[in-house]
């Protein structure tokens, strides 16, 4: 999978290599939904979302002022505590998703909802980009009635606006859990910054959403 297709000629890091060799991608970190507690405000509020690659939508979501941290792992299926190569087959049920934790003072839920369709093609079904498969698929979860409307009536939005002249592929789900992915997954964009995959996707990807959102950009 590697957040690609896997037809494009991209290859995973030194790094990530040694950890799948070693056997042990499930161990590092797989299971828990929480991020090192020093990175998340108190009272901080909690949303996950799906669009594809996680490198990409992690490294989206924490651009974003207000959120304190976000953390990519598997949900939407139902295989216990996956590997990233059972999600990627396509078997787990699985897509890869993003924990994103916030303060509701400083961005709302439906600022985050208009992040989630504002940064992606809505209307790629299974995909995202170079990247296809189920594993990619875009999904909105939602914890309560409130989240379930208001990404409801943002995706019914988007499709009455005549600026797409496919459907809207985002699914909207409710959450039940999210698994945490392998260690090396997290903040990969921020870490490997010239893996090709990273300059030819994923920075482009972040760059083109925060042209459209600059008043959510946190202050560099």
């Amino acid at each position: 999978m590697y957040c690609m297709n896997k037809n494009r000629p991209f290859q995973l890091t030194v790094s990530a290599v040694l950890v799948l060799s070693a056997g042990v991608s499930t161990a590092l970190g797989s299971g828990s939904t929480n991020p090192p507690a020093a990175t998340v405000g108190r009272g901080a509020a909690v949303a996950t979302f799906a669009s594809g690659c996680f490198w990409c939508v992690e490294a989206v979501y924490e651009s974003v002022k207000g959120v304190s941290e976000a953390v990519s792992g598997y949900s939407g299926g139902k295989t216990k505590n996956p590997s990233y190569e059972q999600v990627g087959s396509g078997r787990t049920g699985h897509a890869e998703a993003v924990q994103v934790y916030y303060d509701p003072e400083t961005v709302t839920y439906e600022q985050l909802v208009a992040v989630y369709f504002g940064s992606q093609d809505p209307t790629q079904v299974n995909g995202q980009g170079p990247d296809h498969g189920s594993a990619y698929r875009s999904i909105i979860f939602y914890r309560n009635e409130e989240e379930r409307k208001v990404a409801e009536g943002a995706k019914a939005a988007l499709a009455a606006s005549g600026k797409y002249e496919s459907p809207i592929a985002a699914e909207i789900l409710p959450f039940t859990k999210l698994w945490r992915a392998e260690a090396y997954h997290q903040d990969y964009e921020r870490k490997h910054p010239r893996h090709p995959y990273v300059r030819a996707v994923s920075i482009p990807r972040l760059n083109r959403f925060k042209a459209k959102f600059l008043e959510l950009l946190k202050k560099e």
